[in-house]
C-alpha cells in the first residue's frame, strides 16, 4: 500500500518551493500527499495548478513587538490552528508529516508527534530557525540542505531541492542576444530580492558604470523595477528585467552572480556551479543568510559583502577582484570542495528516504 503524506510549506519561497518540489516527487512514488498552508498563502496557486491538494489553517507567525493584543492574538490563533490540523490528520490519516520550516511546520509536527505520527523535518539554512529548533524536538527524521554552523547528532544532510527546468540546456547565445547584450563579453546576473534590496540595487548601479569590461543581467522583483531601471538608464550593458521565468538559463547562461543568499538561490547557484559574489541580507532571521554565504566563501567559490553603508565601495573593489584573470575559473572549482548532495536529485533522494523509513 503507497504511503501517505502532510506537507507543511509555504510562508516564503524558500520553505515553500522545496516542499513543493519533494511533494512532486512523492506523488511520481505513487504516495498521496496533501500541503497545509496558512490561509490565504499564495502558494496555493501554484498547488492548484500542478493539482497538488492543499488545506488551509488560519495561523501566524510569532509576534516579534511586546504588542499584548498582538501576543493575545497570536494564542488565539495558535490554538486554533492546532484543533484545525488535529482533524486533517484523523481525516487524511498520513503515515508522515513532513515540516519544511517557518512557522506554518510547528502545528503539524506538533499535532502529528502527539497523535503518533511518524514526522520529519527539512531546514535548508546553515542555521536552524526557530520553528525547526522546536520541531526538531518531535522529529523522528531531521534533514538539512546545508551543513550546519553547530552540528546537531541524528541529522541527514540531503541538500535542498531545485526545480527540475534546472536540468534544462540553455543557450547563451540565444538568450543574450534577446535581451541585446553581446553573448562575448562577461555576463553578470544580478538578483536582488523584494525584500531590502535597497542598497544592493544602488552599489550594482555604481558597479555596472564603473565596470566597462562586464555586462549585467539585473533582476529586480516588481517592487524596484522602475526604480532600477532609473538607475541604469543610457548604460548597453544592462539588461534590467522584473523578474524571470527562465532563472535556470539565465544561470546557465553567466559568468557569475551577484545575489542575496538565501537557501534556495544559493541551492540554484551550487547546482549552476556560479562564481558568486553573496551580499547577505542583513536582517535574515537569526541572520542565517550570513552563514549561508559563509559556507560558500569557505571553500573559495564564492566573496562575502556584508550590506551595510560601505556596501557600495566594497562591492565594486571585491567585483572587481574577482572579475580578473582566472580568478573565476578557480572559483568553479571551489565548488569540488563543498561536497554537497546535488541540488538536482535531493527532491529524489529525499522521497526515497521519507518512503523507506520505518514504520
Amino acid at each position: 500500500m503507497n504511503k501517505r503524506f502532510l506537507i507543511a510549506s509555504g510562508g516564503t519561497g524558500g520553505h515553500f518551493y522545496p516542499g513543493f518540489a519533494i511533494g512532486k516527487a512523492l506523488r511520481k512514488h505513487g504516495c498521496a500527499v496533501l500541503f497545509i498552508v496558512r490561509k490565504n498563502d499564495p502558494a496555493a496557486q501554484i498547488l492548484e495548478a500542478h493539482h497538488l491538494h492543499y488545506r488551509e489553517i488560519d495561523f501566524t507567525g510569532l509576534p516579534r513587538s511586546m504588542n499584548p493584543l498582538r501576543h493575545l492574538r497570536f494564542t488565539g490563533k495558535f490554538f486554533k490552528s492546532l484543533n484545525q490540523t488535529r482533524r486533517i490528520v484523523r481525516e487524511f490519516r498520513p503515515d508522515m508529516a513532513l515540516g519544511m520550516g517557518g512557522y506554518i511546520s510547528f502545528p503539524l509536527i506538533f499535532t502529528a508527534h502527539l497523535m503518533g505520527i511518524k514526522t520529519a523535518v527539512h531546514d535548508s539554512n546553515a542555521c536552524l530557525g526557530l520553528a525547526n529548533r522546536i520541531c526538531g524536538k518531535f522529529a523522528d527524521l531531521f534533514m538539512l540542505g546545508l551543513p550546519l554552523i553547530t552540528p546537531r547528532k541524528g541529522t541527514v544532510l540531503t541538500g535542498t531541492p531545485i526545480r527540475q527546468e534546472f536540468e534544462e540546456p540553455a543557450d547563451r547565445q540565444k538568450l543574450l542576444s534577446g535581451l541585446g547584450l553581446d553573448p562575448a563579453l562577461q555576463t553578470v546576473l544580478v538578483v536582488g530580492g523584494s525584500q531590502g534590496a535597497k542598497n544592493l540595487n544602488v552599489a550594482v548601479a555604481h558597479l555596472a558604470k564603473t565596470n566597462t569590461r562586464c555586462q549585467f543581467i539585473h533582476i529586480t522583483g516588481e517592487r524596484w523595477y522602475t526604480t532600477v531601471r532609473e538607475m541604469h538608464e543610457g548604460n548597453p550593458r544592462v539588461a534590467v528585467l522584473p523578474y524571470s521565468h527562465e532563472i535556470y538559463a539565465l544561470m546557465k547562461s553567466v559568468d557569475a552572480v551577484i545575489c542575496r543568499s538565501g537557501a534556495s538561490t544559493l541551492a540554484e547557484v551550487i547546482y549552476c556551479q556560479l562564481p558568486a559574489l553573496l551580499v547577505p541580507f542583513p536582517h535574515a532571521a537569526g541572520n542565517h543568510q550570513y552563514y549561508n554565504a559563509k559556507i560558500l566563501a569557505d571553500a573559495g567559490c564564492a566573496t562575502l559583502v556584508e550590506d551595510n553603508d560601505q556596501l557600495q565601495g566594497k562591492l565594486t573593489t571585491a567585483f572587481e577582484t574577482m572579475s580578473k584573470g582566472q580568478k573565476l575559473a578557480a572559483m568553479r572549482l571551489g565548488y569540488k570542495h563543498l561536497n554537497l548532495p546535488s541540488p538536482l536529485t535531493a527532491a529524489k533522494q529525499i522521497a526515497r528516504l521519507l518512503t523507506n523509513f520505518p514504520d
